[in-house]
């Protein structure tokens, strides 16, 4: 009897334990779930062949920047970087670039997106970007027709420029 009993006991617990191990590790965890069966639907629709734009900007620098990412059939292609209001101690070499399908990476500029994909950006969205901490804001907005625009979190006691994530302004099929 008593072996019967432990034996449902420790069932239940395993149950209980898979069934609720996951639900409270996301902040965002519904919003990201619809955002992500959004972005699989479009990743179908356009064949997995899009381009996305990431902003950024610095308070420590007075500029902004944008990066596209063009990705073909899930393949990253293509990087073009751009500052907007550039400080006049950056080269023109340094405003304006592209690097081609065999040239990605070749920019070593610390504030570029790094060329990945959606979907490592979903993946990084759920292990890292929205994964409850203590002491941090989150973030997650899908203006992208349902798409991340913004995910990331900071710090409480960071001052300045201290997002870590990523801001989409825009995502496009090819």
């Amino acid at each position: 009897m008593k072996k019967t009993f432990y034996i449902i006991t420790l069932l239940l617990i395993n149950i209980c334990s898979i069934s609720c191990s996951n639900d409270d590790d996301l902040n965002y965890q519904n919003d990201f779930e619809k955002s992500k069966s959004a972005w699989l639907d479009f990743k179908a629709s356009s064949n997995n062949s899009y381009q996305y734009v990431v902003s950024g900007s610095s308070f420590v620098l007075p500029s902004h920047w944008e990066i596209t990412i063009t990705v073909s059939n899930g393949i990253v292609i293509r990087r073009d970087f751009t500052y907007i209001n550039a400080p006049e101690s950056i080269s023109e070499e340094e405003k304006n670039w592209t690097e081609n399908e065999n040239e990605i990476n070749t920019h070593s500029s610390f504030i570029a997106a790094s060329p990945i994909t959606l979907d490592e950006i979903y993946t990084k969205a759920e292990k890292d970007w929205l994964i409850k901490r203590k002491n941090t804001s989150t973030y997650f907005e899908t203006e992208n027709n349902g798409l991340i625009s913004t995910c990331g979190y900071t710090e409480k006691n960071c001052m300045d420029d201290c997002f870590i994530g990523i801001k989409i302004k825009s995502i496009t099929s090819l």
